[in-house]
């Protein structure tokens, strides 16, 4: 490589990181970037986080793989910052570091009883049943009749969609076989998902409504009076297309198992012998009146869907508010290194897929706007970093084992007749990407 190319290393490999690669090679300038994830293989939110009964949104992973197969780019899995690598090291290796990690922490209810066992978050449940490594060996009881998800948006209803749905309409996706054994063995029977919002500002989308209210053999249950609401709809907006879809499951969909749906549910306890039994919420009557009445819900397993934050980074500052780390326009502040930030991390967890395009676009111009004014000298980037990952006996996976592991999923998924079988432990990838 000549001693004039920049070198950017972007960390995490899911999507805000590969649209901070693309747009860093689209911007056609003489840049090697490499590629830091803390899991052996990619795609972070698109593998481990998007439902296994949501293929097209899974997809994105072929334009991904597109821009991986770019000969200036470098990839090192297995690999964790501030544990293997340190922040200030990258700093010295690499002309800049744009942090793309996304928000792996869930935000708490923080309500008493929130500590009992039988209570998860949706981050935990959504990983399990993905096959992500953290979460493998966390057991949810699904010996329960009834199951409470608190929370009103789209990760919500993916919880619900994969406790109601009948386990053969799951078994040709690429939820892990041992979930979907799991699941099958389920003896919940009723879900319900609640929240402090009413209809008209909930969070999900009415694609995604429309996909819980139509699950075969699944009622659903509503307060009628929670759907009238006393605040102007725009005709065609998401509200409205809620709204429309709630009035018309709550009257025609009957089934053996329930969805029951509560707007205007304040959580205030949960509470049990050793272990959740029950929860407590203050249900205010309407959207306007200011009464309000308790309500107490039996439940064993109780799920919480109520946002994302991130995590702190060693060496790099945190907004503990927000659960960022504070940037202006994507370069971070307070530290004299040239870093950035992108995706969640950035802007909190907010938006699709597709809207961590623009964020890591509009922080890749600011990284090339500031080199262009920064002074630079030679770095040596990849080769000094594999230097100190070897002198910590540090092993990082490369894209070629990833191919190697991708294959090995697909043919060990059309066996099962599932486009894959995951790999869901790190050791057993490891194995598998070294094996002969």
């Amino acid at each position: 490589m000549r001693g004039n190319t920049m070198k950017v290393a972007v960390v995490g490999s899911g999507p805000s990181g590969f649209y901070a690669v693309e747009a860093l090679f689209a911007a056609n300038q003489d840049i090697d970037v490499d590629l830091y994830e803390r899991l052996p293989v990619p795609f972070g939110l698109v593998r481990h986080g998007v439902a296994p009964d949501h293929p097209r949104l899974k997809s994105v992973a072929d334009v991904f793989e597109r821009i991986a197969q770019t000969p200036r780019l470098g990839f090192f899995g297995n690999i964790e910052i501030g544990r293997d690598v340190l922040v200030d090291e990258l700093c010295d290796h690499y002309d800049a570091v744009l942090l793309a990690i996304g928000a792996s922490d869930d935000r708490k209810l923080g309500i008493p009883g929130e500590d009992l066992p039988g209570i998860h978050s949706a981050n935990a449940f959504v990983g399990w049943y993905n096959g992500h490594p953290d979460y493998q060996d966390t057991h949810f009881d699904l010996s329960q009749d009834r199951a409470i998800v608190v929370g009103l948006g789209n990760v919500a209803l993916d919880v619900c969609r994969i406790l109601l749905k009948p386990t053969e309409a799951l078994s040709g996706t690429d939820i892990t076989s041992s979930a979907l054994e799991a699941l099958a063995a389920s003896k919940i029977k009723e879900v319900v998902l609640v929240g402090r919002r009413g209809p008209v500002e909930a969070k999900f989308s009415p694609k995604e409504l429309r996909e819980v209210t139509e699950i075969p053999e699944v009622g659903v249950h509503l307060d009628l009076h929670d759907l009238e609401v006393d605040q102007p709809v725009t005709p065609g907006s998401v509200s409205a297309k809620n709204l429309e879809i709630l009035k018309s499951a709550s009257t025609s969909r009957h089934g053996t198992k329930v969805c029951a749906i509560k707007f205007y549910h304040s959580p205030e306890e949960i509470t049990g012998n050793h272990r959740a039994e029950r929860m407590r919420f203050v249900k205010r009557r309407g959207s306007a009146d200011g009464n309000s009445e308790q309500v107490e819900i039996p439940a064993g397993l109780i799920i919480r869907s109520v946002g994302y934050r991130g995590e702190l980074v060693k060496g790099l500052p945190f907004d503990d508010n927000t659960g960022t780390i504070p940037n202006v326009d994507g370069r971070v502040t307070g530290v004299a290194s040239p870093v950035y930030v992108a995706g969640w991390i950035k802007r909190g967890a907010t938006g699709i897929i597709g809207t961590n395009r623009a964020c890591s676009v509009a922080t890749v111009d600011r990284l090339l706007k500031d080199m262009k004014d920064m002074p630079r000298r030679a770095k040596r980037g990849a080769p000094a970093i594999a230097e100190i990952l070897s002198s910590r006996s540090a092993y990082a996976s490369s894209y070629g084992h990833w191919t190697r592991l991708n294959e090995l999923e697909q043919e060990n998924g059309q066996i099962r007749g599932k486009p894959r079988e995951k790999f869901t432990r790190v050791e057993e990838m490891l194995a598998a990407m070294n094996r002969s």
